[in-house]
């Protein structure tokens, strides 16, 4: 058998400029990324720096899901991976 905690931030407001940068700090704190999931059903706007920082979590392992359809349609046309929830 296998055990695997995951942490989840939930996220709410807007991710964009300084505070896209305060979420990778955050999120750097996790040793392993692999483990961590940011929800983000209570994100209404992602900017230029909010993508860019999300896809570069992503890319560390981070399991990014509860996109709005607007902002999940946005971050996977900039190669971010999301999960979608059911509608």
């Amino acid at each position: 058998m296998m055990l695997r905690i995951t942490h989840v931030l939930k996220l709410e407001g807007v991710l964009v400029r300084d505070l896209a940068r305060l979420l990778e700090q955050e999120c750097a704190m996790h040793r392993d990324l692999s483990g961590l999931v940011l929800d983000l059903t209570g994100v209404s706007l992602v900017d230029r720096s909010g993508i860019d920082a999300l896809r570069r979590l992503h890319g560390d392992g981070v399991l990014i899901r509860g996109c709005s359809d607007a902002v999940a349609c946005i971050l996977e046309a900039e190669g971010v991976g999301v999960e979608r929830l059911p509608q």
